[in-house]
């Protein structure tokens, strides 16, 4: 990737001294990274790539429907409801466990349950 982020630097040098950036909105203000540090750098391009496009990939898509069901299973008061919300909590999990099955060895898979056992409580 050397390659490329030599072509990019030129690129972006080149936009600098044809003043491409002169009236920028952003000009003079920080930059914000979002990057997810679980995120493997070999996937970090291709997961922005989507994310900007306006796609998840189905790991993250099951991540953030987990994390949106558990929130709203905290403000459930009926008990059916609740076992209904948990059951789909479930069924994603168990979902989110095949994707990791199948593209994590044994030991990366279980430093990512660790975390995320850590991270849930």
């Amino acid at each position: 990737m050397d390659w490329l982020n030599t072509i990019a630097e030129r690129k972006i040098r080149e936009a600098m001294e044809e003043g491409a950036f002169d009236d920028s909105p952003m000009k003079g203000r920080p930059l914000v990274f979002e990057t997810n540090p679980s995120v493997p750098d070999e996937l970090r391009l291709a997961y922005k790539l989507l994310k900007d496009a306006g796609f998840l990939p189905e790991e993250m898509e099951l991540r953030k429907e987990i994390w949106t069901l558990r929130d709203l299973l905290r403000t459930i008061d009926d008990d059916q409801e609740r076992r209904r919300v948990a059951l789909e909590i479930n069924d994603r999990v168990f979902r989110l466990n095949v994707l990791w099955k199948r593209s994590f060895n044994h030991e990366d898979r279980q430093v990512y349950v660790e975390k995320l056992r850590k991270k849930l409580g």
